[in-house]
């Protein structure tokens, strides 16, 4: 059976990068896959945070995966938290993970920055904990960005060296899934900036919450240049380019098809019209998410709901990896 897993940090709002690069795609795949989404609130503590915004941030980005089209009921959706296997296996994994492997990790060097002394252990293993989080399901598909497929190849090489040296082939190796067309989208100030929730402007991005309103406003002052027609050209037009792959991405066409639709316009005709589809496909987000936040006991009941059944397919196989690699299991 393929299964899919996939996870998000509930650290800052959600914006339109995490849905056109993770959110849509979950909804895509959830007919054709087993899928397990979770919100992987044991990486959020890998850098100061505070307990009460992650418990609320924890329930906002559940909010966004129910409002962006999870159906509980077709997938699986709970917080990492709730099922100790990724603990568990982490640790268990980690002492099979060479540090060299670590040392090579570019996400952790761009986090530590300068500070690297002082940054924690669970930042720097953190890969190892979201090896654990997708072999731990035997998850065979990872629907992941740009900026992750190191992880996940050091997740397939973590499965491997189980495999190789215990003599078994009991992990399965994930494959990326890597689709669409915004696979990466940048802030609407800066066409050379990844979109980021930690970005100082809120007119850098899109956030899931904003209303009708705020979206137009944001999109209408969206940065572009002073080249008159619709081309993609990502190095010379980095701000024009990256509103074009944000409409291929709503609209599900590519980049060349809204390069072709709108070739005898203007680029500001080109903009209004990606206003008005932008407000068309996350407005109503954005207004189920508020109505899915205010009933947090319906929200935590869906984490809870999962979580029991992300348990049924993890605790199998936790208790296999302890008996092949020798504890005594009840």
């Amino acid at each position: 059976m393929n299964r899919v897993f996939s996870g998000i940090q509930p650290t800052g709002s959600l914006h339109l990068g995490n849905y056109l690069g993770a959110l849509k795609r979950f909804v895509e795949m959830q007919d054709d896959y087993g899928c397990i989404y979770c919100i992987v609130d044991l990486h959020a503590i890998t850098m100061p945070y505070d307990p009460a915004e992650l418990r609320a941030s924890t329930r906002e980005v559940t909010a966004g995966f129910l409002a962006a089209g999870l159906d509980p009921s077709r997938c699986i959706v709970f917080n990492q938290s709730q099922c100790t296997m990724h603990m568990r296996l982490a640790w268990m994994l980690s002492c099979l993970t060479p540090l060299g492997w670590l040392n090579r990790m570019t996400q952790f060097k761009e986090k530590a920055g300068k500070k690297r002394d002082n940054a924690s252990l669970g930042l720097y293993g953190y890969p190892v904990l979201q090896a654990a989080d997708i072999i731990g399901y035997h998850a065979t598909h990872v629907p992941v960005g740009e900026d992750q497929k190191q992880h996940l190849e050091l997740a397939r090489d973590i499965a491997g060296t189980f495999n190789h040296q215990f003599g078994v082939e009991y992990f399965p190796l994930p494959e990326p899934v890597i689709t669409g067309e915004a696979t990466r989208v940048m802030s609407l100030r800066d066409g050379t900036k990844k979109m980021s929730k930690s970005d100082e402007s809120d007119y850098s991005r899109i956030n899931l919450t904003d209303d009708r309103d705020t979206i137009a406003k944001k999109f209408r002052k969206a940065r572009t240049d002073s080249e008159p027609g619709v081309t993609y050209d990502a190095e010379n037009r980095p701000e024009a380019s990256n509103l074009i792959t944000i409409y291929a991405a709503l609209a599900d066409s590519t980049r060349q098809q809204v390069v072709d639709q709108f070739a005898s316009a203007q680029f500001s005709d080109f903009k209004k019209q990606l206003t008005e589809l932008a407000v068309e496909k996350l407005g109503p987000v954005g207004e189920e998410m508020k109505r899915l936040s205010a009933d947090p006991g319906h929200v935590d009941g869906v984490l809870r709901d999962g979580a029991e059944r992300a348990n049924q397919i993890a605790e199998p196989i936790q208790r296999d990896v302890e008996e092949i690699m020798g504890f005594l299991v009840p």
